[in-house]
């Protein structure tokens, strides 16, 4: 790690669903998170769980520094549909030397930008599901993406244990400590959920937690 970046210190630009997810789930594991986001409605979500929030109207560089953003170990650049900030904010974050930068791509072409500018590139939206549902079945658990450590988005395949019930009967934040951030099923990704929707077997969770976590859920998906 380079000298001043934190390495136990987390920059999540955006708060769609995975943004949000992932600035939740690092805070709960006691990481130090800084958020920036242009609709200050989406930080009244994470205002209780999250110190450092900030409002901002565009990401430049001195924002990143004023931030405090520019000094964390990984920094990953969640903003979804507007790729022209997508890009400038991720080449903004590799130029002040970040060690680990990770951003969000919605296409190949625009993932391979990303790539070329030195970031590493993850593509959870439906646009790319295909893709995705590919990458969740050759990249087995805690193979995914390692965000830490101790923390994790990967994905697991459901067992016959929870065929037929909802998200919701299945009480996942509160039971199993964990986030679902996108369902596969028959080479489709679904990343807007809804709580009724009924699970089958076989089917690919996308979920973010601690590798302690995760493993509880894996003896329980298996038993």
């Amino acid at each position: 790690m380079k000298p001043g970046h934190n390495p136990n210190s987390f920059g999540i630009i955006g708060l769609g669903r995975f943004g949000t997810a992932l600035a939740l789930e690092l805070a709960r594991a006691g990481k130090e998170v800084v958020v920036l986001e242009i609709d200050e409605s989406k930080l009244s979500l994470v205002k209780d769980e999250i110190e450092h929030i900030h409002p901002v109207d565009s990401i430049t560089r001195e924002i990143l520094i004023e931030s405090g953003l520019s000094h964390c170990g990984t920094v990953i650049v969640c903003i979804g549909k507007d790729i022209e900030s997508n890009i400038l904010a991720t080449l903004h974050v590799i130029e002040l030397e970040v060690p680990r930068v990770i951003a969000k791509a919605n296409s190949d072409d625009h993932g391979r930008v990303l790539e070329k500018i030195g970031a590493e590139v993850i593509y959870p939206e439906a646009d790319s599901g295909v893709r995705l549902a590919k990458a969740l079945i050759s990249l087995r658990t805690l193979d995914f993406l390692e965000l830490d450590e101790n923390i994790s988005v990967t994905e697991i395949e459901l067992s016959d244990r929870y065929h037929g019930k909802t998200i919701e009967e299945l009480n996942f934040r509160k039971k199993f400590h964990l986030n679902i951030i996108a369902l596969t099923r028959d080479d489709k990704t679904f990343v807007d959920l809804d709580a009724e929707m009924q699970l089958l077997e076989h089917d690919g969770l996308v979920v973010i937690g601690t590798n302690d976590d995760i493993a509880v859920f894996e003896k329980a998906n298996n038993k």
